[in-house]
């Protein structure tokens, strides 16, 4: 027994057991580095516990499986890293659309293409926001610690299963082979939310009831018979292109999201209350940054702060609003090109700095350092 235990894990083992203890009872993967060692991980814990792992051709399939085990009632989950991502998105949207909860766990690795499947990067950021086409909203969560991995990948689960609504969990590299502490609790004691399921009249049930932001959702096989398409719908799953309905649909599908921000948003925030800097990092990177502000204080008498999202999408605009009050210098630390950068622009509206590492190699405090006490790249 691992509960009430402190171990010592991979990031990629962490997810996989937090997994099972949010309730994850079917798995659908494909290997690809650097994320293989949780479809490994999931193959020999979900038969344990009652569920099923099953290997599939390709990340389309393991997208569309996992969907299918979502409808059926199960909490589900997938796993990959950016090639595998990729080709997910039309089933992605696909799981927004349908309003079919489930997890998707995306290692980030160097790009694009095949780029360098062992080394880290985090230049998915945006395509998990806009990868899939058309217009929708997205919950994603950036753990930066072990426990984190553990908490978030449970919390995915959750919000999953509360709004309808796929969640993908952002790691990379860094985090999924690097071995760290994680607290494990009893599973009791755990906050775990299942989907609101239909308690009334069959014959009348409506899976998309436009009179509710999250209606009901009916297990397959249980009784309720309803309509299940990638196409806009009316209230009973059947296609349709009446501009009314369809706008309905999509306002609803935002609203539930957007409505929710209280409960879907998250950020952790160091030494920022007397901040004349402020640094903003997500993930493994942000650990770096950390590291940053306290040498930068100790050392060099500079008073910097870091802004930390874990719900990165929706992005945390207004409270990094409120973190950037009164800041000389907003710098953004981030293993990509710019990617959170442009973004913390666009919401402060104010030229912020950007200390950008995308060579595959992990970014470091000495190097976020340097940017804090000189004049680095502009946005």
């Amino acid at each position: 027994m691992r509960h009430n235990t402190t171990l010592s894990l991979s990031g990629n083992e962490i997810v996989s057991h937090a997994a099972i203890d949010a309730g994850c009872r079917f798995f659908a993967g494909y290997p690809i580095s650097p994320s293989s060692e949780i479809a490994g991980a999931m193959s020999g814990l979900l038969p344990k516990v009652g569920g099923a792992f099953i290997q599939m051709e390709d990340e389309i399939a393991s997208m569309a499986a996992t969907i299918g085990g979502s409808l059926t009632g199960a909490k589900s989950m997938t796993a990959t890293s950016g090639p595998g991502f990729s080709l997910k998105q039309e089933n992605l949207g696909y799981a927004c659309l349908a309003e079919i909860p489930c997890v998707i766990v995306n290692v980030m690795r160097s790009g694009p293409s095949t780029g360098m499947p062992t080394l880290p990067s985090q230049g998915d950021l945006m395509q998990t926001r806009w990868g899939t086409h058309g217009d929708h909203s997205i919950i994603v969560l950036a753990p930066a610690y072990h426990n984190e991995i553990y908490t978030e990948t449970v919390r995915a689960f959750n919000l999953a299963e509360k709004y309808r609504t796929p969640v993908v969990l952002l790691t990379d590299e860094v985090l999924a082979h690097m071995s760290g502490p994680v607290n494990f609790p009893d599973p009791a004691t755990l906050e775990i939310v299942d989907r609101p399921r239909p308690t009334g009249d069959k014959e009348t049930y409506k899976a998309f009831d436009d009179s509710v932001d999250v209606p009901p959702m009916a297990d397959f096989f249980s009784g309720y018979r309803y309509h299940v398409t990638g196409l806009t719908h009316d209230a009973y799953g059947f296609p349709t292109e009446t501009p009314a309905v369809a706008q309905k649909l999509l306002d609803r599908l935002e609203r539930k999201i957007q409505n929710n921000l209280d409960d879907i948003l998250k950020w952790d925030e160091y030494e920022v209350d007397d901040a004349e800097v402020l640094i903003v990092s997500f993930g493994s990177a942000a650990r770096s940054a950390k590291q940053a502000v306290i040498q930068a204080r100790e050392e060099f008498g500079v008073k910097a702060g870091l802004f930390r999202p874990l719900t990165v999408w929706p992005f945390p605009a207004e409270p990094l609003r409120k973190a950037a009050q009164g800041k000389r210098k907003i710098l953004v630390a981030e293993m990509n090109m710019g990617q959170m950068a442009l973004e913390v622009e666009r919401v402060l509206h104010r030229d912020v700095t950007l200390i950008p590492k995308y060579n595959g190699e992990m970014i470091t405090s000495d190097e976020i350092l340097t940017a804090v006490t000189e004049e680095p790249l502009k946005v």
